[in-house]
């Protein structure tokens, strides 16, 4: 009987080992939002009508985000500092879901702006008389390298990145700590837990996201039903590179390249609802080769490092030559 019953286990670890192998080639973001998603609890019926504020909402994921939620029948805010295109957005929000138009709360905001995040959080406050969910998305990328760089870039990042971010954060934290409840929900990236060339001071902003939420997840550990989590995309088809930082403050990305080799907006955004829903605390959502190197330089960094040395001179050789920083591991070097 125990021959039999060894003799079963050394069959099914191989099957599982292969299994696990095999849904890791094929994975998209890391197994305990996928498993969320497969039997967790559906953004569809733990969202609805809940009160979602939004950042960085005119364009790419935050505009996704935004119809994601409504089609979820969440009641919006949606912040920006473009009003045109947040009013664009509502539109298309009204257009595709079951929401009125009093659901929808246009409110323009400008997070390097600090002293008017209080009034702004005011206003969302009485318009709702609550906020369940913050989720932090305003912010730029970059696209050069250091030694070109000026230093009033890194300054523009961590002011817009980190300190507009923390700035909401703290209007809107206090809010929910005196109802007991909500959720803070922070865009950060892949480059938040590993550096990458070409983006030093978004890498550092993002570092400092990482650092400063889950800090703050540690000191609210008097309040279970507060969410703090944090969202850590690979590259994701948005307009994040056309609006990216370069060496000058006011000089604009040469070319955005060819994005269509990135995750799709709606599949990240759908992914993030998913980790929302079932209180993920944080969410690594990359397609492959990419999530190999979250796992990497987890539970390996010395062979991180070596992978990331490689394929971090073919990215500085290929933005070099004017190809796009992220196609770049799937294109061939320009030669001439």
């Amino acid at each position: 009987m125990d021959c039999c019953v060894i003799s079963a286990l050394w069959c099914f670890i191989p099957l599982y080992l292969l299994l696990y192998l095999l849904s890791f080639i094929f994975a998209d973001a890391d197994f305990t939002l996928l498993w969320g998603s497969l039997v967790g609890h559906r953004p569809e019926k733990k969202l609805k009508g809940q009160v979602v504020w939004v950042t960085g909402a005119s364009s790419g994921i935050g505009e996704e985000l935004a119809y994601q939620l409504a089609k979820c029948g969440s009641r919006l805010i949606l912040s920006a500092r473009r009003e045109d295109e947040l009013n664009r957005v509502k539109h298309c929000c009204l257009e595709c879901s079951d929401l009125r138009d009093e659901d929808i709360l246009v409110l323009p905001l400008d997070l390097l702006e600090r002293t008017s995040h209080e009034e702004k959080t005011k206003a969302v406050i009485q318009y709702f008389g609550h906020i369940d969910i913050l989720i932090n998305n305003g912010g730029r990328s970059q696209r050069s390298l250091c030694t070109e760089t000026n230093v009033d870039v890194y300054q523009a990042l961590m002011e817009l990145n980190f300190l507009g971010t923390v700035s909401i954060t703290k209007q809107v934290l206090p809010h929910m700590t005196q109802r007991g409840t909500g959720s803070i929900v922070t865009v950060s990236s892949v480059v938040g837990l590993a550096g990458a060339p070409l983006a030093t001071g978004y890498a550092a902003s993002k570092h400092a996201l990482q650092g400063f939420f889950n800090s703050l997840r540690t000191e609210l550990t008097d309040f279970p039903n507060i969410l703090i989590s944090t969202v850590c995309p690979g590259p994701v088809q948005s307009q994040i590179v056309h609006n990216a930082f370069t060496e000058e403050l006011n000089r604009p990305v040469a070319s955005a390249g060819n994005q269509e080799h990135k995750m799709p907006t709606s599949r990240c955004v759908r992914l993030m609802l998913v980790g929302i829903a079932n209180g993920v605390k944080e969410m690594w959502i990359a397609q492959q080769p990419f999530l190999l190197f979250y796992y990497a330089w987890q539970y390996a960094p010395t062979f991180a490092w070596f992978i990331t040395n490689i394929l971090g001179r073919k990215r500085v050789q290929n933005f070099k030559a004017g190809l796009d920083a992220d196609s770049a591991y799937f294109s061939k070097l320009k030669t001439s």
